[in-house]
């Protein structure tokens, strides 16, 4: 746990609920045992949007839809969403829950791998979300930089892997080990690099908040 369980419990017990339609999205995922957003990275995501206002955000990781959906509802109703997932399942899941809350114009879902898919892309984001494999954050970078306007905003969830990140390569198993030091990696270039602005924050699991600089 990254921050204590008293204080993300407190904060958590202050959120509002979203529309029956999403928290049945929620639910039903969670049930199924996919990954979602937590409370706290829903909150930080709701007041980002609200202030940047985006036009076009892409999502890496679409799981079943929902933190498309979140976004959907907090981002202006002109703007266009794309996500990426390569799992079937989540796929099928995904689709049918933007199906349900009458979101298939606005998100459009690309299904690949994220690389080759990203390869693809044009410049023009405004906002970018990942949430995916986070050995693979590394590897995405170049691509995401890539697509993200000037000004545009990068947030990276899950960035501290439930604090493995903070410890040594040998105090972790040894199969997580190559995660370890690939999201290591990934969180020194995104401070070191040179058109990014990145703040680390310890916030659900660890988020990573980036702005990329106009030249």
């Amino acid at each position: 746990m990254i921050v204590d369980e008293r204080a993300a419990a407190y904060i958590q017990s202050l959120e509002t609920a979203e529309c029956a339609e999403l928290e049945a999205v929620e639910r039903e995922a969670t049930d199924q045992g996919v990954p979602i957003i937590r409370k706290e990275m829903q909150s930080f995501l709701k007041v980002l949007l609200s202030i940047k206002k985006p036009e076009k955000i892409l999502e890496i990781g679409t799981g079943a839809g929902f933190s498309a959906l979140l976004m959907s509802q907090y981002a202006p109703a002109n703007c266009r969403i794309v996500t990426i997932e390569n799992y079937e399942k989540r796929i099928l899941a995904a689709r049918e829950n933007f199906r349900r809350l009458g979101k298939e114009e606005q998100i459009t879902l690309i299904e690949g791998d994220a690389m080759d898919v990203l390869k693809g892309l044009e410049e023009g984001f405004d906002f970018i979300f990942v949430d995916a494999a986070k050995g693979q954050y590394i590897h995405y970078l170049p691509q995401v930089t890539r697509v993200l306007e000037a000004e545009g905003i990068l947030l990276s969830d899950n960035v501290l892997q439930g604090g493995d990140v903070l410890e040594s390569r040998f105090a972790v198993e040894r199969r997580d080990r190559t995660i370890h030091a690939r999201m290591r990696q990934y969180l020194y270039e995104l401070k070191h690099h040179d058109r990014l602005v990145t703040s680390i924050l310890p916030l659900g699991d660890g988020v990573a908040f980036s702005v990329k600089r106009a030249l």
